[in-house]
């Protein structure tokens, strides 16, 4: 499906509310739609905020372990430098940076889906899974909510809240984000406005406990949104948390920097139920390919960013959440 099809299916079946299920890639080369009726969970399995097709009906126990080979520091910090280039130039104000990570699993793609607790859920044909906290836009009757997060500290750092929510970079990054997506949804709605500004969640993870720091932001689309599902995503994407400012110079620093295209990492999935609509980033994304699993991960790069602290970050974002 080419990005002028996928746009055309989502409006279509909006305006006769047709339920669907949906799948877009960081360069919008391959998105994926279905009608619900037609997903096959042999080959797709989804669970969104409790929303799933999975023949999973019970949790498995057991540990799920994650052996790491990451990049070293010197390779990150090469990576880390050119970024920074840009940004001292002006190209970006902010940019995010990832890696794949090569890991070593004791246990299957699907296994895993089974057994992580996460908002959204994803396992497709055995090439990735993802199990993310990060809601992308959600729309309940005619608003539209975003909930950028950006902002992550290991839960055992002492005063750990305090330290995230007063860090003068982390703060300048999350007001980044925020204003990015306010412009974003100001493309397709009214009205739009901050809710809530830099709340802290806890994720349990296989490794630790993390802190994340979100903000919500709504809007009010228009009565005839139904019709316009396709062009109205299409018209957010790539999500502004995992892309940066300004988003199209950004974009092609990134691929500079990263090497690689990203693929279904840190794109966004998602179902329409005839009325309402909810979708999540991609991250938080294992992918198999060659007989080797790569872990995605990355962080926020600003002028003011420190390459051992985002160093750390990545290494730390490669968690399983599971008890």
């Amino acid at each position: 499906m080419n990005l002028e099809q996928f746009v055309t299916a989502l409006n279509t079946w909006g305006a006769s509310r047709t339920p669907f299920f949906f799948l877009t890639d960081f360069e919008l080369n391959q998105p994926l739609a279905f009608r619900l009726d037609e997903v096959d969970p042999n080959v797709l399995q989804y669970s969104i905020n409790g929303f799933s097709n999975s023949p999973i009906l019970t949790r498995p126990s057991g540990s799920v372990d994650l052996q790491l080979f990451p990049i070293s520091f010197q390779e990150y910090e090469t990576r880390f430098k050119r970024v920074q280039h840009h940004l001292g130039y002006g190209d970006s104000f902010l940019l995010n940076l990832t890696v794949k990570t090569p890991v070593g699993l004791n246990c299957s793609l699907q296994e895993i889906f089974n057994r992580a607790q996460a908002r959204y859920k994803c396992w497709y044909q055995n090439e990735f899974i993802v199990f993310s906290p990060e809601t992308f836009v959600q729309i309940r009757g005619n608003k539209i909510y975003a909930y950028p997060m950006k902002g992550t500290i290991d839960a055992s750092v002492p005063y750990a809240t305090d330290q995230i929510l007063n860090d003068p970079k982390e703060k300048a990054e999350h007001v980044t984000i925020v204003d990015l997506i306010r412009n974003d949804l100001s493309q397709v709605a009214t009205a739009v406005e901050v809710t809530r500004f830099r709340y802290v969640e806890e994720i349990k993870t296989n490794r630790a406990r993390l802190l994340q720091v979100s903000s919500e932001i709504t809007g009010r689309l228009p009565d005839d949104f139904h019709c316009q599902l396709g062009t109205l995503l299409v018209k957010l994407l790539p999500a502004g948390s995992v892309s940066g400012a300004p988003k199209l110079k950004t974009c092609s620093v990134i691929r500079a920097a990263e090497g690689c295209d990203r693929g279904f990492y840190s794109g966004v999935l998602g179902y329409f139920d005839g009325i309402n609509l909810d979708s999540g980033v991609m991250i938080r994304f294992i992918e198999h390919q060659d007989g080797r699993y790569y872990y995605r991960s990355g962080g926020g790069i600003t002028t003011q960013s420190e390459a051992a602290k985002e160093y750390q970050e990545l290494l730390d974002k490669i968690y399983v959440p599971v008890n």
